[in-house]
């Protein structure tokens, strides 16, 4: 069994930081390689978190010996390419959300993975934190009996450049795919694909979505009331609302470490149930416990639900009018 698993970074933007972060503080993890467009960048990146290899291209990245795994960060219209470069050398990929751009993408990518035998998971790191396993688990244990209704939102006012990928149709950019996710994972992750969905979208002059509200609906009256925007700070919460009281997932939900139960004839309950760094470290656990037990995907995020919650997604576009310039 491979004690120290030697991973790498493609596109090392702001997140990666964050990433590269968390794994100094995983046991038998280290950040091994840079991999950017610019080769000063890489070195710089590198330097930083005490990787051995920096390289000015992706392609020389996956050229590193001893390279086990590749954190890919790249914008989204990258992913699909990125991942499926990776996964034809053999090289374990933990992609950044959203998997890809379209359904057909991520189908390429899941052919790729199970065709040469390679570990593939959506870097959906949420399923990971240990308050959002803890919801799971009171739901599990019926703590607030059968299901009814989720609402989730994640609205941010994005202060960045008009240049900036969450602008950028080309880039896949938009509230939808950068946040909206979120929601649309959990709801997702809940009760799978839903029988109808109601979207619109507020679309800006850039030809993004600034803004969109979702409503999914589900057998037996279940509704999944969720929305997103790059133009509002919202409150980041979600809550699920069942026959005996509600959960809420505290900000910011998709990270979250406090979660309150309200009972509708009881007292209430608080959980905190912190996380470690900045919260990817837990995914990081998972990919490396999969890679040593020769797993080529994840039990607890499997890549069929990656392609249903890609499925959604793309449902979702088509119900708001959100085109992007690629995919």
């Amino acid at each position: 069994m491979k004690t120290t698993i030697n991973w790498g970074i493609l596109a090392p933007g702001r997140i990666a930081h964050k990433f590269a972060h968390d794994l100094q503080l995983v046991e038998g993890a280290k950040l091994h390689a840079v991999g950017s467009r610019s080769l000063e960048r890489a070195k710089d990146f590198a330097s930083e978190y005490g990787a051995p290899h920096a390289f000015g291209s992706y392609e020389a990245l996956l050229d590193c010996p001893d390279l086990d795994a590749v954190y890919i960060a790249s914008p989204h219209v990258g992913h699909c390419e990125h991942a499926i470069m990776c996964l034809e050398k053999g090289i374990a990929v933990l992609c950044e959300k959203p998997f890809a751009m379209n359904t057909s993408e991520v189908l390429k990518m899941v052919e790729c993975a199970r065709k040469n035998n390679v570990f593939l998971m959506e870097a959906i790191w949420t399923r990971f934190i240990p308050c959002f396993e803890e919801m799971l688990r009171l739901l599990k244990d019926g703590y607030i009996g059968e299901l009814k209704t989720i609402r989730a939102d994640f609205g941010f006012k994005a202060d960045f450049p008009l240049t900036h990928r969450v602008f950028n149709p080309a880039l896949g950019g938009g509230a939808l795919l950068d946040v909206g996710i979120y929601t649309i994972f959990l709801a997702t992750w809940l009760w799978g694909k839903p029988e109808r969905i109601k979207a619109t979208a507020v679309m800006s002059s850039l030809g993004v979505d600034d803004s969109c509200a979702m409503i999914f609906e589900y057998p037996d009256k279940r509704l999944a009331i969720l929305d997103c925007s790059l133009v509002l700070k919202t409150e980041i919460e979600a809550y699920i609302y069942g026959e005996t009281g509600t959960i809420q997932l505290h900000n910011r939900f998709i990270n979250p470490q406090d979660l309150s139960v309200s009972f509708y004839e009881k007292t209430s309950e608080h959980f905190h149930v912190p996380l470690t760094g900045h919260g990817y470290y837990h995914e990081i656990l998972e990919v490396n416990d999969c890679l040593r037990r020769g797993m080529t995907e994840s039990e607890k995020l499997p890549l069929d639900f990656s392609i249903q919650l890609m499925e959604t997604l793309d449902w979702v576009r088509r119900e708001a009018g959100i085109v992007y310039a690629v995919g």
